[in-house]
């Protein structure tokens, strides 16, 4: 797992050699490759165990994936055409990148026999800038074999598989429609852990039905739980969805910028600083969005935690135990 350390004067100077408030994806990426990798993603067509009618139809409740595909992704493309035209996207946005993993990110990308996922990830790391995979899956779409394959894979390439949890309620989880339960994370977290492969949680804030004490012991849960990078985004209420119909029905609060970043912060304080934070805020493309309507891109967001956090004076880690 990844440590940190803490200078004398009590400010967090994480392992990777840079003194921002909390432990960056960033960084820890420009430590170990001495330049920036940038993720590109692609749709190899899963679906999902909550969708077809294995564990529940219909999907979780608030997920329309149009919200975070870029454009030009489709699974009408082969896997090598949209790393290709992503590149191409990604290079002219960000010079000098050179380097890239390739993001299994639409629906449960673990969801298929094991022969096709050798088949689909192997044609990613086919192209000549490819580094590795991120693999986006949910905790029931896991086995011993599928597993080992990946550890496999994980002694020559950057290897990260990334389940998605939202929630450490079971009562959200039903309430949600994801089809499995906590346990089943912490399963599939036992079957993953030492084996090479990195492993991100994914977790969202903004359940109506949660509240603040939740989400704060949420960081309490997580920090000793064998796993390296967090994403965390705020709720979104997105168009074609069954959270879209109840909040037409009935509107919910959601939590406004200021309220969302001063949680963030506590959560952070409590979170172990070993825990490489890949994400803090998403973002959902206006043509999808419904609520809420902050009116600030995700890097405004981030510099506004970041300055706030500066002007508290606090880290990650500050007060974990």
């Amino acid at each position: 797992m990844l440590n940190s350390t803490e200078s004398k004067n009590t400010k967090k100077i994480f392992e990777w050699g840079t003194s921002y408030p909390y432990n960056r994806f960033a960084d820890y990426q420009k430590k170990i490759y001495g330049e920036r990798v940038q993720k590109v993603t692609v749709d190899a067509g899963f679906t999902c165990p909550n969708r077809d009618g294995s564990v529940a139809k219909g999907g979780c409740v608030y997920c329309n994936n149009e919200s975070f595909n870029p454009g030009y992704n489709s699974a009408s493309k082969t896997i090598l055409r949209q790393i290709d035209e992503g590149i191409e996207f990604l290079k002219r946005r960000y010079k000098n990148v050179r380097k890239f993993i390739v993001y299994f990110q639409p629906y449960s990308n673990t969801y298929a026999p094991l022969e096709t996922l050798k088949s689909l990830y192997e044609q990613a790391l086919s192209h000549p800038e490819v580094v590795g995979l991120t693999i986006g899956t949910r905790p029931d779409c896991v086995d011993e074999a599928k597993i080992a394959y990946l550890q496999e894979l994980a002694k020559t390439y950057d290897i990260t598989i990334e389940y998605g949890l939202e929630s450490i309620s079971d009562d959200t989880l039903r309430r949600i429609n994801r089809g499995h339960d906590v346990q089943c994370y912490l399963n599939a977290l036992d079957l993953t852990k030492n084996r090479g492969i990195k492993i991100c949680t994914h977790i969202i804030f903004g359940f109506p039905w949660e509240d603040r004490t939740l989400w704060l012991k949420t960081a309490d849960w997580l920090s000793d739980k064998p796993f390296d990078f967090l994403k965390i985004h705020q709720l979104h209420v997105v168009k074609g969805t069954a959270m879209e119909i109840a909040y037409k029905k009935n509107p919910f609060p959601l939590p406004e910028p200021e309220e969302y970043i001063d949680l963030i912060i506590r959560f952070l304080e409590r979170l172990d600083p070993r825990i490489v934070i890949q994400r803090l805020f998403g973002e959902a493309p206006p043509r999808t969005l419904v609520a809420p309507h902050w009116g600030m891109r995700h890097t405004e967001l981030v510099r506004l935690l970041e300055k706030e956090m500066e002007r508290r004076e606090t880290w990650q880690g500050k007060y974990y135990r």
